[in-house]
């Protein structure tokens, strides 16, 4: 019998016209989606499925992905496959903590719309992120605690695949010292920010006081936070963990191990893209990855499941 992760990717996967034919096609993706709509006043399928300027802007963006995820999750569900833990990367750990039945539907639109909004105001101007390539984590990690400024690990991907974030000219800096490290390639990244960089820290403190509204519940099914990469299961940890998440490391590779080490051997990506099952491939060829992005997909899951 196989143990199941559901696993959800974060922000840069989205897409115009991802969940649509959930939403055309399943009534309880419809649902889900349409109480986004109502509980944060957007048109969330237009801004799902229709072509617009908004989808790739944070404060937009961070709503959209949620909302297909959760509605995807329900379908699953409503087909009985579920999971023994969830995680998300950055972002995809509400979705996550949805599954997990932490949160409501409600709660989680409204904390994420709110953490959209205050990533997007908090991001300061000289802030940068590049992803190192072919480079160890220890060597990385040295490299950065030399450099001048400010300059940490904002993912921990995979083996081979780290991204580092913070002020412009302490990635700069940091950037040259890590190829001369022996890195493959050093890539900077056209993002709107240092995201998981402590200068977000005003945005994590901006949240608490939106979290303080939520009603977080005992979990039915544990997750793996990337703040520790460690199992959750006590409804007492969340907020503060949600808070720091926004400006700490994703520790997603090690999140992967986690959940290996507790046996799990089956991880579903829900959501659009296949991004988490790359990062699994090169974690580990031990386990199997599926996913789950449009209502084909679902039938093919059915069909290895029951194998």
């Amino acid at each position: 019998m196989s143990k199941i992760a559901f696993v959800f990717p974060g922000q840069g996967a989205q897409y115009v016209g991802m969940g649509k034919d959930f939403y055309e096609q399943i009534p309880v993706c419809k649902e889900i989606i349409d109480t986004a709509s109502q509980v944060t006043g957007l048109d969330i399928p237009a801004l799902c499925f229709e072509e617009n300027e908004n989808l790739n802007i944070t404060e937009y963006t961070q709503i959209a992905m949620v909302s297909v995820e959760m509605a995807i999750t329900a379908a699953l569900k409503e087909r009985g496959i579920t999971a023994q833990v969830h995680g998300g990367l950055s972002l995809g750990e509400y979705a996550a903590l949805a599954a997990s039945g932490v949160m409501s539907s409600e709660d989680v639109f409204k904390v994420v719309r709110q953490r959209g909004i205050y990533m997007q105001e908090a991001v300061p101007t000289g802030g940068a992120m590049a992803a190192v390539l072919g480079l160890d984590a220890s060597v990385i990690e040295e490299v950065l605690e030399k450099t001048e400024g400010i300059v940490s690990i904002a993912n921990y991907n995979c083996p081979g695949q780290i991204v580092i974030t913070g002020e412009s000219k302490a990635v700069e800096a940091a950037s040259a010292q890590l190829k001369e490290a022996g890195a493959r390639r050093v890539v900077p990244l056209n993002v709107s920010g240092p995201f998981h960089s402590q200068m977000l820290k005003p945005a994590g403190e901006k949240l608490r006081k939106v979290l303080d509204e939520a009603e977080i519940r005992d979990f039915t099914i544990p997750y793996v936070t990337n703040v520790t990469a460690e199992y959750v299961t006590e409804k007492e940890e969340v907020k503060d963990l949600l808070v720091s998440q926004i400006s700490s490391s994703v520790r997603w590779q090690q999140c992967v191990e986690k959940m290996i080490a507790e046996g799990v051997d089956t991880f579903i990506e829900i959501g659009p893209g296949r991004t988490l099952s790359g990062f699994l491939r090169k974690i580990s060829r031990q386990v199997t990855s599926l996913n789950v992005e449009k209502v084909e997909d679902l039938k093919k899951l059915e069909e290895k499941l029951s194998c």
